[in-house]
């Protein structure tokens, strides 16, 4: 496991963003809650959310805070991570455009149960408790997929913790799999992945040390499995890392 323990963390609400409104419509009819919506309906639901943005680093919320806003990612990357029993970092999921997260009273959410940091500057749309309860009754059919929502993510969260059996090299290969379904760029050399993951986030993602995870990745890339970079991996060999994965 990684040995990184628990340290205290600050949330900061953001600067005020000028997210045009094809950007939020754009955004917002991408996900699974707003997505069915007519172009009239997503465009209200666009105006009664705030942007705000992040700089890399920054966190959005953090865990255990009340949990009072849900959030819309509109650009850049963010990393959602939980502690673990023995104090050490486990990366959930890494977020991009579209995707939802974050959690108020209405949805059965006291606190955040993880916490959430831009990797680059981030925008993101935020609408509060008391306006998400509004647009629930205004939209009654936002709130079932809103719950199924919340299953999904919790869902998601076992498998994540789950996600930590098998070697290093499976578990990396198969971290790289995932994060290459979700942002890859297909080119004629391969898959790029631009995602500033760093060794230790790798190593929270997949329950292990820092060291370990170099070795995995050395060990590829001697392979010609993938290539490396400073805050890029390019998977050559796509049908190698999945073998790799599966074991």
């Amino acid at each position: 496991m990684s040995e990184r323990r628990y340290v205290p963390l600050r949330a900061t609400c953001g600067e005020p963003h000028a997210c045009p409104a094809p950007v939020r419509r754009r955004v917002l009819a991408a996900t699974a809650l707003f997505g069915d919506l007519g172009e009239r309906e997503i465009a209200d639901v666009g105006e009664r959310m705030t942007a705000r943005s992040w700089a890399a680093g920054e966190y959005l919320y953090v865990e255990g805070d009340p949990a009072d806003d849900l959030y819309v990612l509109a650009s850049g990357r963010a990393k959602m991570t939980r502690t673990d029993a023995d104090g050490a970092e486990i990366v959930l999921d890494v977020l991009g455009p579209g995707d939802l997260f974050g959690g108020v009273a209405s949805l059965g959410m006291g606190v955040h149960g993880d916490s959430v940091m831009a990797l680059q500057t981030t925008c993101a749309l935020r609408i509060d408790s008391d306006g998400f309860r509004i647009l629930l009754g205004d939209y009654p059919a936002v709130a079932v997929r809103a719950f199924d929502e919340v299953a999904g993510q919790l869902s998601s969260t076992r498998a994540a913790f789950a996600a930590v059996t098998g070697t290093v090299a499976q578990r990396v290969a198969g971290a790289l799999v995932r994060l290459a379904a979700k942002f890859g760029d297909p080119g004629p050399d391969g898959v790029l992945l631009q995602v500033p993951l760093t060794r230790a986030d790798l190593a929270g993602m997949t329950g292990s040390t820092t060291e370990s995870v170099s070795r995995a990745m050395s060990a590829m890339r001697r392979d010609g499995v993938i290539d490396t970079g400073r805050k890029w991996t390019a998977i050559i060999d796509m049908a190698a890392l999945r073998e790799l994965a599966e074991g």
